[in-house]
This record gives C-alpha cells, sequence and structure tokens, in this order.
C-alpha cells in the first residue's frame, strides 16, 4: 500500500500545481483534463486547496447546507503507514467540518487491517445514515462488496488513494500514481550519481500486489530503470524485470529483503516504494556495517524516520503527498454527491482506467514531490507536515548525530 507512518519528480512548485497534467500520465492510466468547469455557485478547484490550511474547502458550505446524511470515511490499517492515523483521519475530519458538515454527520473509521471490519464499518455507517462512503481498502474483493452493498442502499462511494478495480464507484481521489514511481525512479538515479555508485547491483522491491497503487508505482520506477538494466549500466540482481514477492507489512518486507540479499551478496542498492517497509531494511544494513552514502534505498511517504535516514546519509529521499490536499479533494467530492450535485470539472479533472472493467473513472489527481535533505526545509518542514524536532533530534541507529547532520544540511 501505499504507507506511512506516512506517498517522478516534478518541479519543486508541484504542490501548487495540482490541476495541471503530468507528462506521460495519459500512458499510465491517469490522465489530467485542462477543461474549466461551468459556472457553479459554490465550485471548487484543486488548485484552491492548499498544504498548510482549509480554508478553501468554506466556499462549499452552501453545498453542504443542502445536503443531509453522513459522511464516513473508511481507512485499512496503521501498519502499512503512519499517515493512516497520523494525517488522514484528522485531515478528512478537519476537510468535513471546513466545508460545514455538521460533526454529527462525520464519521472516520479505521479498520486495522481487516477486511471483515471494513466491511462491517461501511454497513454499521450506512445502517446510521451515511450518504457517501470515502473508503480505502486492503483489497479489491472488499472493495467491491462496499460498493455492491452501498449501490443496493443509494449510497455514492469514492474511492480514496487507492483504486478498486472491478469496483462501481463513481469517483477516485488519488495522487498521481505512476508520476509517484517516476519520481522513485528518478531520484534512485540521482542518487546513485551523487553517492558515487559505479556499478549498482539493485534489489528491486514491490509493494503488496493486492494494491492497485503499487502496481501503478512499479510502473512508473521500472519505466525509468529498465533502460539502465537493459544497458547493463545496472544489473537487477533478482533478474530484468524481476522483484520481491511484494508487501506492504515492514516485517515481511524485511524477510523478502534478507533472502534476495543473502542470494545475492554482491547487492549495493534498493528501489523501495515505501518508507515503512525500507526502514526496517535500512536498520539491518545498518547492522551488517554498510556506512553512510554507500547503499541507495528509497521510499515514499515522507515518515519521520525516513526522512532521518535521509539526513543521516542511508535513504535517498522520499515522495512527499501533502495528506491534507488529497483530504480535502475527497471531502470536497463527498460534499457534492451529499447534496445530489455533479462535482465541477476543476475539482475532478483526471480520468484513470480500472483495468479490470476496462472503464475510465473521473478522477481527482493530486502531484507528488521528491524530496531530500536540500528541499526538505521548503516542503514538508514549510507545510508543517514534519516537526524540525522529529527530524533533527537525537542519533539515528546511535550512528549519526541528526542535530549536527541536519545543521550541515541547513535544516
Amino acid at each position: 500500500m501505499n504507507l506511512l507512518k506516512s506517498k517522478a519528480v516534478v518541479a519543486a512548485t508541484a504542490v501548487a500545481a495540482l490541476g495541471v497534467a503530468v507528462a506521460g500520465s495519459a500512458t499510465a492510466g491517469a490522465t489530467v483534463s485542462h477543461s474549466r468547469a461551468t459556472a457553479h455557485p459554490a465550485a471548487i478547484s484543486l488548485t484552491q486547496l492548499s498544504s498548510s490550511n482549509f480554508n478553501a474547502m468554506k466556499v462549499l458550505k452552501p453545498i453542504a447546507a443542502k445536503g443531509t446524511g453522513e459522511i464516513a470515511a473508511i481507512l485499512p490499517d496503521t501498519t502499512s503507514s503512519e499517515r493512516w492515523a497520523e494525517f488522514d483521519a484528522p485531515d478528512l475530519k478537519a476537510a468535513m467540518l471546513a466545508a460545514g458538515i455538521p460533526s454529527s454527520d462525520i464519521s472516520v473509521q479505521n479498520a486495522l487491517g481487516s477486511d471483515t471490519t471494513f466491511l462491517a464499518d461501511a454497513k454499521a455507517a450506512i445502517a446510521k445514515g451515511a450518504k457517501v462512503l470515502l473508503t480505502t481498502p486492503e483489497d479489491a474483493p472488499t472493495g467491491i462488496a462496499v460498493e455492491k452493498y452501498a449501490a443496493a442502499h443509494n449510497v455514492k462511494v469514492v474511492d480514496y488513494d487507492r483504486l478498486t478495480l472491478g469496483g462501481s464507484r463513481p469517483y477516485y481521489v488519488s495522487f498521481n500514481n505512476v508520476q509517484v514511481g517516476k519520481l522513485i525512479g528518478q531520484g534512485f538515479v540521482s542518487c546513485v550519481k551523487a553517492w558515487h555508485v559505479s556499478k549498482p547491483q539493485v534489489i528491486v522491491m514491490h509493494g503488496a500486489t493486492t494494491d492497485n497503487n503499487a502496481t501503478l508505482f512499479y510502473q512508473g520506477y521500472n519505466s525509468v530503470l529498465a533502460p539502465y538494466f537493459k544497458s547493463g549500466a545496472y544489473v537487477n540482481v533478482l533478474g530484468n524485470g524481476k522483484y520481491t514477492a511484494g508487501t506492504w507489512d515492514p516485517p515481511t518486507a524485511l524477510t523478502e529483503f534478507k533472502g534476495a540479499f543473502t542470494a545475492h551478496s554482491d547487492a549495493n542498492s534498493m528501489v523501495n516504494p515505501n518508507d515503512e517497509t525500507a526502514a526496517p531494511i535500512i536498520t539491518y544494513l545498518i547492522q551488517q556495517g554498510v556506512k553512510p552514502y554507500t547503499f541507495p534505498a528509497t521510499g515514499q511517504d515522507a515518515t519521520p524516520p525516513a526522512l532521518q535516514a535521509i539526513v543521516a546519509g542511508y535513504q535517498c529521499g522520499t515522495v512527499y503527498k501533502p495528506i491534507g490536499l488529497e483530504a480535502q479533494a475527497a471531502v470536497a467530492l463527498a460534499v457534492y454527491l451529499r447534496a445530489g450535485e455533479k462535482p465541477p470539472s476543476t475539482l475532478v479533472n483526471g480520468k484513470t482506467e480500472d483495468t479490470t472493467e476496462h472503464k475510465e473513472v473521473p478522477s481527482a489527481l493530486d502531484n507528488p514531490e521528491w524530496v531530500t535533505a536540500a528541499n526538505m526545509k521548503a516542503t514538508v518542514i514549510k507545510d508543517k507536515f514534519v516537526p524540525v524536532k522529529d527530524i533533527c533530534v537525537g542519533s539515528f541507529n546511535g550512528k549519526v548525530n541528526l542535530a549536527s547532520a541536519c545543521a550541515k544540511d541547513k535544516i
């Protein structure tokens, strides 16, 4: 999954350019439209949303006043990424309140990794009068079951962050996930050069195969790395086009990595699509005597441990996905649907292919950003996504003084 305790580099201005199409996205199953919405008394645009405040949501209050019933969000777990509990849950609630949804009509649940709980939470919300569900299931069968049940009860569903393949939802909200993967691939290439790794022997990892996002992430970074593997400049130690079995579970990811590392002791770098699964691997590598700036590793979600690892020289970078933007976009869609109105095209800026149903799903797609020590201060810290004290205090695995490292990088 996507994961964090906590998201192809676009420019540092990507957060402010949410409505802009990303080059190559049409081939990634996601397209972004530049069309303008017709006049709407309470139209909201992705470009209006801010990662630092939810003030733009106030324009939706007239629409919120027209609707009735609960907006219920159901999040997947607390292990694949800390984002679900630390960012998504509070941001979704804050966005709903800012849009004028009464607190009595707001519900945010976490299924704690249980498909049974996820479906039960959805049914309970509908029984309480929910009109819109924002859902992030662990896998497609669970999502399909929820969407079928919701449709039978005249309840709308928005796929939040993960597209349920084979589902029936009218809208999808996420980041451009192929671009996320491209950022990982491009960040890895830049890191290999900066760290002077002359012949990268790469262990390529994969997220959970039950999560469509993991497929899109891989599509992105593989598109960047495949030419390097083909030319022989890099070596995929598992074999070109191959990767680990795939998981969002950190202990399982460590087991998968150890198996690959034991079988290929010459491995000197790792492409990983998640900070949470990278963290125990980096600790393991340190235990094996790996030094800073020698073993390129990647991640996603801009978790505090990953940002520390970046400053300490054990992780190249991470993909930053401002969760507040995604939460606001999802809530904005829900507000329109709750009122029985069609969302404007300034909000629904693209389409994403459901490869099981072979149809395009109207989507609100935000853009991610690659974060390194060089732009950490101007991104995650400026946006108050992670405070400086969570990055620059203490030591990293007892090896690197973080205050000193942050000072060196002017963080």
